[in-house]
């Protein structure tokens, strides 16, 4: 695993291109020839008064050469399909870039529209013309802000991402401070979860990373329209680490109970299985979603920001369908574990489980899916807020699940006692040298019996019920596990 975390490194950082609306770069004549037009970045404007910026560093060859911007507000799907001539005529702005500095005003608009900018000169449609040097430019595109001023760096897609991440830390901060010191506690304590609860808190360290990379990014370039590419390469590093240590942990926990469930104790399945059959599943799925987010990094390397979740490449509509593929084969798997489970407790541990799966799995392609009825501008909002907030959602779910059922799968020799007598429905004597309980857990106790005589009465006639277990099951929810020892071993003599 580390082979591969350190392949994703070197991929994401190495190979990912940042663009930003403040974009510098060359006009190269010869690739506005062969491309019938340089392209040179997209905008989506908002209805208010945008601007467009471009400064030169060589005007009198610009001049020469009758360089010019064409503007294209991106509604004609057919430019492709047009003559150089045609597509050049077609311009809904041009402009003539003979001096130092140009601005362009963008009239308002009913709604948010995109704008290309292409780069032309009179060499452009000329087969055989001579190759000029190139002009450096540095190209601003900005959005009016709340009092109409041209001075917002975002495009219209991008409004509100970084208040949201500034939201999102602060989140992460007031649950760290919480929560923090019981976590530690249990991670000291061991178990058989506790690598789950190490892959959790690294998965959910790795996403608060990812916010806070994506809050400088965003903070610097809501100042100059550029930003830390670093940053943004880092957040998505960051984001795909976590991505794949939690599908690493789903898939260990789930298919080595299914690959390995004739040799296992029934009282033990959703256990972490390291037998090479689910090792060599694991790996497996975990390799092919990392190359998947690899190639969706390098397909959508022209995009102004760092997000995967815009989904408008083959490789993102593969990664949904692997989504989709992998809650399918967990929700058989734990149905699977739930239909041959008979303890009350464990199948409720078992369906909340699942929720956690599924809203981790399935979160990201309904999400795609109900991004159809929105508008352009907020599709990826919507899917980048929904999908953070859903896997966030869901590792605080998996946390709470298997922090509260701490007892439940404890692995020290009085757990491992209770568990054996609560799976084989045994009774057995166990001679304790502590104090006697006190007079409020006697009554504790004595209140759990009457419910479960109350209980017993109305289940009568259920498969699976037993009423030693249901007991069983109270007092250990309702009792510390110093003294539910001592009251299972007086509840078994006096029945």
């Amino acid at each position: 695993m580390s082979r591969l975390f350190a392949t994703l490194v070197a991929a994401v950082l190495l190979g990912s291109e940042a663009s930003g609306k403040t974009v510098t770069g060359l006009f190269r004549s010869e690739a506005a020839r062969q491309e019938n037009g340089q392209f040179i970045t997209k905008f989506m404007f908002q209805g208010g008064n945008g601007l467009v910026v471009c400064r030169l560093e060589n005007p009198l060859l610009a001049a020469q050469r009758e360089s010019r911007l064409l503007l294209y507000q991106d509604l004609d799907s057919d430019l492709d399909n047009l003559s150089c001539s045609q597509r050049l005529s077609r311009a809904h702005f041009t402009i003539p870039l003979s001096q130092e500095e140009h601005n362009q005003t963008i009239p308002p608009h009913s709604s948010p529209s995109l704008w290309r900018v292409l780069y032309a000169d009179r060499c452009t449609c000329q087969e055989n013309s001579v190759t000029h040097s190139d002009v450096r430019f540095t190209l601003l595109m900005l959005n009016a802000d709340s009092a109409g001023n041209p001075l917002e760096h975002f495009s219209a897609e991008e409004t509100g991402l970084h208040s949201f991440y500034f939201l999102l830390l602060l989140a992460y901060f007031l649950a760290c401070c919480i929560y923090i010191q019981p976590l530690c506690q249990a991670l000291r304590k061991g178990g058989p979860m506790h690598t789950v609860l190490k892959v959790l808190s690294t998965a959910l360290a790795l996403q608060g990373c990812s916010a806070l990379c994506n809050y400088i990014h965003l903070a610097r370039y809501s100042r100059d329209g550029t930003g830390f590419p670093l940053m943004g390469s880092l957040a998505e590093l960051w984001d795909m680490v976590s991505q794949v240590s939690m599908l690493y942990m789903l898939l260990s926990l789930c298919m080595g109970w299914t690959l390995s469930r004739g040799r296992k104790p029934q009282s033990r399945p959703l256990q972490w299985e390291q037998s090479p059959a689910s090792t060599a599943v694991a790996v497996g799925g975990v390799i092919t979603q990392g190359v998947l987010l690899l190639w969706e990094q390098f397909s959508e390397s022209d995009s102004d920001h760092h997000s995967y979740h815009a989904q408008q490449s083959l490789a993102g509509l593969l990664l949904l369908a692997l989504r989709v593929g992998l809650a399918l084969l967990l929700a058989s798997i734990l149905y699977q574990i739930i239909s041959t489970e008979r303890s009350t407790l464990k199948r409720d541990f078992y369906f909340s489980f699942t929720k956690g799966c599924f809203l981790w799995f399935l979160c990201h392609p309904v999400l795609v899916l109900m991004s159809v009825i929105f508008n352009d501008h907020q599709k990826e909002k919507v899917v980048t807020i929904g999908v953070i907030l859903c896997q966030s959602i869901s590792m605080v779910v998996l946390y709470q699940l298997f922090l509260s059922r701490s007892l439940y799968w404890e692995n020290e020799p009085q757990g491992a006692l209770l568990k054996t007598a609560a799976a084989t429905n045994t009774r057995i004597t166990v001679r304790a040298e502590a104090p006697p309980p006190d007079r409020k857990e006697t009554q504790r106790v004595d209140a759990v019996r009457d419910r479960c005589s109350w209980e017993d009465s109305y289940h009568q006639g259920l498969p699976g019920y037993h009423d030693d277990r249901m007991i069983r099951g109270h007092l250990l929810q309702h009792t510390s596990s110093d003294i539910y020892l001592q009251l299972l071993s007086r509840w078994l003599r006096e029945t």
